[in-house]
């Protein structure tokens, strides 16, 4: 199969290549040429499987350049009990008739980029490879919390990689802070960035396009991937946990093949709901897409209206994940919706760089409401929502969870759907035990590391291993930059 850009469709590269490059040279995002789909029989096939059984039948038709047992070894190794603390990967919890929360912090970062972060370093080791490549890659990453942590676990002293993670000083949970600075690692690097996630996101979108650095760095034998979801090796193993999904509702007789479902994703910068939506084209009957947001709605106005528009206030929320107004994956979303016009793709970003917004047609809006439905809520409603779900169902979940069920409240409220929905659960609640703790009536919380035990007691559910392990951990990384000066972070790591 081969990899087009979402800016120029006579960009053509292999799985491998498109791994290994993370983003087109155009600055486009590296795409199926084609969509497979799963046969009439493969849901069937795949319900009684592991979820590392899963990942292979899902991603082999994605990575035709890699042998069925190179992937069954990197789902071995990604999925194995020594990263993850359930057999089932990404549990499916049943909260009420009809309403299913997908789990998926189970991993060793207790967040969703697990799910990938754990599967891509061995992809881009073999994609390097495959390559014939000789420099080290460098990953660099911007990150609004998670992805962060979940890159740094996952590629910390991988051969022939070095990689550099920058946040936003002030952007971040002091537990999501505190995973990054202490991480563990020689061929790792932290810097927080002063401004907002966006500010952390271009900069590392700046330096991936600045000719004269490249140069430089491959004198020094290096070059540049990403870790961040606009790498295809992102996307690709999100996909897996929503058709996993679907199969055990099939197991667990919650649904009958072929019956319908909706899905329901807090959302920032679009790649997991995106996901969703590649499941969906692959077979599974998935119905609506609810796109959950925080204050920072710029995906729910665009669903609605078919504007995206950032410029506007920024806000920094207790869900700070989704704290994004340059949703970076919907980029593939427009190149689907346009029936994969790489013109009007690049006119939509270039508008956007240009002027911070653009208006699709009414054609590619008609596709966005047909498949997807959006809504937002702010913190003190996030707050009210921890609080219902553990009060009515002894269920504990973060903010960005909650996010999603209230949206979903709503647009039941609404619409009047009672399609089953699942609800994609995206950390532990435990990384955000102050805001956790506070929706449960706490007023007075403790320090550090202290809040994990202080949740803990309170609700009676245990701290996740890798986060109880933070505590007396020494920090390493306090470094600060202005995002003007990113660069210099660059060649000081790589020296």
């Amino acid at each position: 199969m081969q990899y087009v850009s979402t800016r120029n469709r006579q960009f053509k590269c292999s799985a491998a290549q498109a791994i290994a490059q993370g983003l087109s040279p155009d600055g486009g995002l590296l795409t199926p040429e084609v969509l497979p789909r799963l046969s009439p029989n493969g849901l069937d096939t795949m319900t009684d499987m592991s979820y590392q059984q899963r990942a292979v039948y899902v991603m082999s038709s994605f990575l035709d350049d890699f042998t069925t047992s190179e992937i069954s070894g990197f789902a071995d190794m990604a999925y194995g009990p020594d990263k993850f603390d359930t057999k089932a990967v990404a549990p499916i919890h049943q909260v009420d008739e009809g309403t299913y929360c997908l789990e998926l912090w189970h991993g060793p970062t207790c967040a969703f980029k697990d799910m990938a972060l754990q599967m891509l370093p061995h992809l881009l080791s073999a994609s390097l490879v495959k390559n014939a490549e000789q420099k080290t890659v460098c990953i660099l990453v911007a990150t609004s919390g998670d992805t962060g942590k979940a890159a740094l676990e996952g590629f910390r002293d991988v051969n022939g990689t070095r990689i550099l993670v920058f946040y936003p000083r002030d952007g971040v949970s002091d537990i999501q802070k505190l995973q990054m600075q202490t991480q563990e690692g020689e061929n790792v690097g932290v810097c927080a960035v002063v401004g907002n996630f966006d500010d952390a996101q271009t900069g590392v979108k700046r330096l991936f396009s600045d000719v004269d650095l490249k140069d430089k760095l491959a004198g020094r034998g290096y070059f540049f991937s990403s870790a961040n979801s606009i790498n295809w090796g992102r996307i690709l193993p999100q996909i897996v946990y929503y058709v996993s999904a679907y199969c055990d509702l099939i197991r667990d007789g919650n649904i009958q093949k072929g019956d319908p479902i909706n899905v329901c994703v807090p959302t920032g910068n679009f790649g997991n709901i995106l996901s969703a939506y590649y499941a969906k084209q692959l077979g599974v009957p998935i119905a609506k897409l609810i796109c959950a947001s925080n204050r920072n709605n710029v995906l729910t106005d665009f669903i609605r209206t078919g504007i995206y528009d950032r410029n506007r206030t920024f806000y920094n929320t207790m869900s700070p994940s989704m704290d994004i107004l340059i949703s970076s994956n919907l980029e593939r979303m427009l190149f689907e919706f346009t029936d994969r016009d790489d013109c009007t793709v690049k006119g939509y970003m270039d508008a956007l760089t240009r002027e911070g917004r653009y208006e699709v047609g009414e054609a590619v809006k008609r596709k966005l409401q047909s498949n997807f439905a959006a809504g937002f809520c702010d913190d003190k409603t996030t707050q009210a929502m921890i609080r219902a779900m553990w009060e009515e169902h002894k269920y504990l979940i973060d903010t960005h969870t909650a996010v999603a069920f209230h949206v979903l409240k709503e647009y039941r409220a609404e619409s009047g759907d009672t399609t089953p929905t699942v609800v994609a659960s995206t950390a532990s609640p435990f990384k955000f035990s102050d805001n956790v703790l506070g929706a449960l009536g706490v007023t007075e919380l403790a320090h550090g590391t202290a809040l994990l035990d202080q949740l803990a007691e309170r609700t009676g559910v245990s701290v996740p291993a890798p986060l109880a392990a933070l505590a007396g951990r020494s920090v390493r990384f306090t470094q600060v930059t202005e995002k003007e000066h990113m660069v210099d972070q660059v060649l000081e790591m790589l020296k």
